[in-house]
C-alpha cells in the first residue's frame, strides 16, 4: 500500500498537517512513537498554562486587600496543583489529541520509531510505507549544559517537572528564557522558594529589553530571587538538598533543580544521513517553503529550527501540506508573534527596537509607548505594571511589544497591521472598545494621526482667512 504523506511525529505541528491532509482526501499515516500532543500537551503549553492558572489564583488571595477585600495566605495543595494539570492533559488526551480522532478522519496511526530507508521510504520496526512525500515533526528536547555535578545530582526539565508526586519546596531554576520564567513567577505564587538564574545580563533576551526589564521588577517584587549574570561552575548534592556555586562563589541549597535553559531538536535515530537530509546547528535545514534538500521530504517546527512555538510549527505544517499538493508554491511566514504566559504577560511581534533602527536607520524609525499606569482599564482592574510599545519606520508598524494582563491576545490587531504594511495611525480609523487594554493602542494611533493631521493645519488657517 502507497500513501500520499507519511507524517513523523504528532506534535503540534503534525496534527495540524494530518488534519489538513485528510480534509483533501489524501492517504495519510502518521507515525508516533509515544503520546500524540507532542510536547505542547504533555511537556510545554497545556501544563505550564494549568500551573500559571492555578499559581494566580492564590496570588489575588494574597493580595485581595488591593480590592477592599481581605487578603488570606492561601492554603496550596501543590500535590493537588499537579493533580490538576495532568486531568487537563488527560481531557485533552481523550478529546481533541485522541488518536481515535485523527483515525476517524481516514489517517493511519502507526506506533513505532519511524527511520528514513530512503527519499520515499520511512521504516517502521519490520514494516516499510511508500509514500509520495515525507513530513517530519518530531520537535525537540530539553537541552542540558555541560555543568559539573548536574548529572549526578539529579534534575528536572519540561519533560518530566509536571509528572511530579510531591513537588518541591524550593528550587532553583537554570535559564531565564520564556519556560523559565513562566515557572518561576507559578511556582513562587504556589508556595515554592525560587531562585531563577541566568547567564545574560537580562531575563527573555529576544524580547524588548525595557519591558523584560519592567517584568522582572515584577517577578523582584512577588519574592523570586532573580540573580542575573550568574555564572553556574558546579552542581552537588549536600544530603537531601542539591547545591549549585558559581565560580564567585555564590551558592544556593535547594530541594530540586530544574534546568531551562534551550532546547535541541530531536533527529537522532530518524536516518537523515541515508536519506540525504542536510542537518544544520538549528535542526533540520529546510527552506521557505519548508522543504529540505531532498524535495520529497519537509520538516516543520523545532526540529526544523526556525521557532519553538506551537502555533508556529502548526502554519508550517499546514503551509508545507499545501506546498506538497497544490500548484502554487507559498512560502511561510516570517512574521510569528509570540508570548510569555507570564502575568503580566509579556507579547512580541516584529522587530524590537533596536532591530529596527538596525534596519531601517535611526532617523527612520518612531517609538511609541503607553504605561499602563494611564489606561483606564488597567486603574480599575489594577494592574497597572505594563507598557505598550509599538514600532514604526516611515510610519508603517514593524515592531510591537506588549506587556500587560492579556497582551497574548492584544498583539494579533498589530500583528496583522504589520503583515499589511499598515501605518500606525490607520489603526486609530478603527472604533476600539472602552474600556479596554486595547484602547491604549488606539491612542497612540489616534497621537499619531493627530500628528500628520496637524501638517495640514494651514488648511484650516486658510480656510478661516478666505471667509
Amino acid at each position: 500500500m502507497s500513501y500520499d504523506l507519511v507524517i513523523v511525529g504528532m506534535g503540534s505541528g503534525g496534527l495540524v498537517a494530518g488534519e489538513f491532509a485528510a480534509s483533501l482526501g489524501l492517504r495519510v499515516a502518521a507515525v508516533e512513537r509515544s503520546r500524540v500532543g507532542g510536547d505542547c500537551l504533555w511537556t510545554g503549553c497545556v501544563p505550564s498554562k494549568a500551573l500559571l492558572a492555578s499559581a494566580k489564583i492564590a496570588h489575588h488571595l494574597r493580595t485581595a486587600d488591593r480590592f477592599g477585600i481581605a487578603a488570606v495566605e492561601p492554603d496550596v495543595d501543590l500535590a493537588a496543583v499537579w493533580r490538576r494539570i495532568r486531568e487537563i492533559q488527560r481531557q485533552i488526551a481523550e478529546t481533541d489529541d485522541n488518536p481515535a480522532r485523527y483515525e476517524a478522519m481516514g489517517i493511519e496511526v502507526v506506533r513505532g520509531e519511524a527511520r528514513l530507508e530512503g527519499a520515499k521510504t520511512v521504516a517502521i520496526g519490520g514494516r516499510v510505507l511508500e509514500t509520495r512525500y515525507i513530513l517530519l515533526c518530531t520537535g525537540s528536547r530539553p537541552a542540558t549544559p555541560s555543568l559539573p555535578g548536574l548529572e549526578e545530582a539529579g534534575f528536572l526539565t519540561s519533560e518530566n517537572v509536571f509528572e511530579l508526586e510531591s513537588p518541591p519546596r524550593s528550587i532553583v531554576i537554570l535559564g531565564g528564557g520564556p519556560i523559565g520564567v513562566e515557572l518561576a513567577q507559578g511556582m513562587n505564587r504556589l508556595g515554592i522558594r525560587v531562585t531563577l538564574l541566568q547567564k545574560g545580563d537580562r531575563l527573555l533576551p529576544r524580547d524588548e529589553p525595557e519591558l523584560a526589564e519592567l517584568l522582572t521588577s515584577v517577578l523582584l517584587d512577588e519574592g523570586v530571587d532573580v540573580r542575573l549574570a550568574f555564572e553556574a561552575s558546579r552542581v552537588e548534592r549536600r544530603g537531601s538538598l542539591k547545591a549549585v556555586e558559581s565560580s564567585k562563589g555564590e551558592g544556593f541549597e535547594v530541594d530540586e533543580i530544574l534546568v531551562a535553559t534551550g532546547r535541541t531538536p530531536t533527529t537522532d535515530g530518524l536516518g537523515l544521513e541515508k536519506a540525504g537530509v542536510a542537518v544544520g546547528r538549528r535542526g533540520i535545514e529546510v527552506d521557505g517553503r519548508m522543504r529540505t534538500n531532498v524535495s520529497s521530504i519537509y520538516a516543520v517546527g523545532d526540529v526544523a529550527g526556525r521557532y519553538h512555538f506551537t502555533h508556529s510549527a502548526g502554519h508550517e505544517g499546514a503551509m508545507a501540506v499545501r506546498d506538497m499538493f497544490f500548484p502554487g508554491k507559498g512560502k511561510v511566514s516570517d512574521l510569528v508573534p509570540w508570548t510569555t504566559f507570564t502575568d503580566p504577560e509579556l507579547a512580541h511581534v516584529g522587530l524590537t527596537v533596536a532591530e529596527a533602527r538596525e534596519r531601517h536607520g535611526t532617523k527612520e524609525v518612531a517609538v511609541e509607548r503607553a504605561d499602563l499606569s494611564h489606561s483606564d482599564r488597567a486603574r480599575a482592574d489594577g494592574t497597572t505594571s505594563g507598557r505598550i510599545v509599538l514600532i514604526t519606520a516611515r510610519d508603517k508598524l514593524v515592531g510591537a511589544h506588549i506587556l500587560a494582563p492579556g497582551a497574548g491576545e492584544l498583539i494579533h490587531e498589530p500583528a496583522l497591521a504589520i503583515r499589511e504594511g499598515m501605518k500606525l495611525r490607520e489603526l486609530a480609523s478603527l472604533i476600539h472598545v472602552y474600556p479596554t487594554m486595547t484602547t491604549s493602542i488606539n491612542l497612540l494611533a489616534a497621537e499619531a494621526a493627530y500628528r500628520y493631521a496637524g501638517r495640514f493645519g494651514w488648511l484650516t488657517r486658510f480656510a478661516r482667512l478666505a471667509r
